[in-house]
């Protein structure tokens, strides 16, 4: 259900705005804002508050299936890689709940997704300053104040409007996230209540309505679609399983995992790509899709591994898995089936499957800025794609009438088209909290690295490290050697 706004319900009391104004408000507690919440808690002269809609921290409930792990390691958890010594990490979760020895001895670099959302959810309910039920409506500049106004509703436990609030703040932060994407083709089909075709959110919510479907279709080839057919396959009886994969891209391939694939994922690669220009950037976002969007392998050898087990006794399971294939349309037949209409995109052929459920592991899209923004048009620079312009320090471009007073808004998983495939990634989340946590300051709370990647991205050469001491000491004694290219030009 989507929450009123005021105007729904005018009856709702408004709460007094408080006298002083914050440092930043938070907009959206996701992992972003949560890491950044937890970096900021311990700086004494930095006032926050962050609002979030939903009732309590939830990590995309619907798929939080039983064995899916994380794409990233346990340090990118949501402090560890800007403070490893914060009291928000992994670890002091885990010590909190006496687990350290049983998370030792497991020896898991790669936890699974439901102890990610338990440990975040220990976080927000730990963590002070954090709003949950509070929608925010409307974000405004005040050049009377030289603050930002922010409008917000606080809901009832039904989600209901129950009173009215504003506050004013000098600096805000926008983390609200992405949303499920439905394919065209398809949106008739999710609106009407009668036929069985649920984006993967919902999944774990409807599971078992997909485990006793006749026939299942999972739509999509990323590493959410993998691990649903996966889900899917290991519980239907073998020789009856009746289940089609299929997937837009050309092969269902696996994720860029080599070590130098992922210095894509380093603060070094996100600032060569804001400094690229912008058609650049959008063709290369376009043709990275393997860096974050493939299947781990893991989970390629386990789907592998299931459908070879199935023909142990002879035969051959009853799963089709084909990539390549788009979705032109769709419809009913009858009330309990549904007609997918396919064509694969080399062969340039055209067919129909009928099916009983249907699975969308089509991904997610950014939310709109548009409707919190909407008070903040005026001063908002776009590019050529009326995009909104975003800074190397992760603020929205503005009018300088704006950013003359100190006061900017910053934005979290919201600069792909700027900052390039790290942007969704948790490995960066407490980075980018940290760049953020600085310019915000004007100090360095969180120093960074100078330096993240052995790949030097672009002719210029890496920034200067601070040498070892036996670096120093050769350089004292003269013994520093250059190396120059064996051939001109290289």
């Amino acid at each position: 259900m989507t929450p009123p706004t005021p105007a729904d319900n005018p009856a709702t009391t408004p709460i007094p705005a408080p006298d002083a104004p914050h440092d930043l408000v938070g907009i959206g507690i996701g992992p972003c804002n949560l890491s950044l919440a937890a970096l900021a808690h311990p700086l004494p002269d930095l006032d926050t508050v962050f609002y979030e809609q939903h009732p309590r921290f939830d990590w995309h409930p619907g798929l939080l299936i039983d064995g899916a792990t994380l794409q990233v390691p346990f340090l990118a958890d949501l402090v560890t890689l800007a403070d490893p010594a914060s009291p928000w990490s992994f670890l002091s979760y885990l010590k909190s709940r006496d687990r350290l020895f049983p998370f030792y001895f497991a020896e898991r670099f790669h936890i699974q997704r439901a102890e990610y959302d338990a440990y975040c959810r220990w976080v927000s309910e730990n963590l002070p300053g954090l709003h949950f039920g509070h929608q925010v409506d409307a974000v405004r500049w005040n050049p009377e104040r030289d603050l930002f106004e922010v409008d917000f509703t606080q809901l009832d436990a039904d989600g209901e409007a129950e009173a009215l609030g504003r506050t004013y703040t000098k600096n805000v932060v926008l983390g609200i996230g992405s949303e499920p994407y439905i394919p065209e083709p398809l949106k008739p089909l999710v609106e009407a209540p009668t036929v069985p075709v649920l984006h993967a959110a919902d999944y774990l919510a409807h599971r078992d309505r997909f485990l006793t479907a006749e026939h299942v279709t999972v739509i999509g080839s990323g590493q959410t679609g993998a691990e649903i057919f996966l889900d899917l396959l290991r519980h239907r009886p073998a020789g009856r399983e009746k289940i089609h994969w299929l997937g837009r891209t050309e092969a269902f391939a696996p994720m860029e995992y080599s070590k130098l694939g992922l210095e894509h994922f380093t603060p070094d690669y996100t600032r060569y790509f804001h400094a690229l220009t912008e058609p650049v950037r959008d063709s290369l976002v376009a043709a990275q899709w393997q860096l974050h969007k493939g299947i781990g392998a893991d989970t390629i050898a386990a789907i592998h591994d299931e459908l070879y087990r199935r023909t142990l006794h002879g035969g051959w399971p009853e799963a089709v898995l084909t990539p390549g294939v788009r979705v032109r349309t769709a419809g009913r037949v009858a009330t309990t089936k549904v007609e997918l209409h396919l064509e694969h995109t080399q062969q340039g052929s055209r067919s129909r499957l009928t099916t009983d459920a249907v699975v969308l592991a089509t991904g997610y899209r950014d939310r709109p800025l548009d409707r919190v923004l909407a008070g903040l048009d005026p001063y908002l620079r776009r590019d050529s794609a009326e995009r909104p312009r975003i800074d190397d320090r992760f603020r929205l471009v503005l009018d300088p009438a704006v950013t003359a007073t100190g006061s900017h808004v910053y934005v979290q998983n919201a600069e792909l088209h700027t900052h390039g495939v790290g942007t969704p990634d948790l490995g960066l989340v407490a980075s980018r909290s940290a760049a953020i946590l600085n310019s915000l300051t004007g100090k360095t709370p969180y120093p960074q690295p100078t330096r993240t990647a052995f790949t030097t991205f672009g002719l210029e050469p890496p920034l200067p490290q601070v040498p070892t001491p036996r670096q120093s000491e050769e350089r004292e004694k003269g013994q520093h050697h250059v190396l120059t290219p064996l051939v001109e030009g290289i």
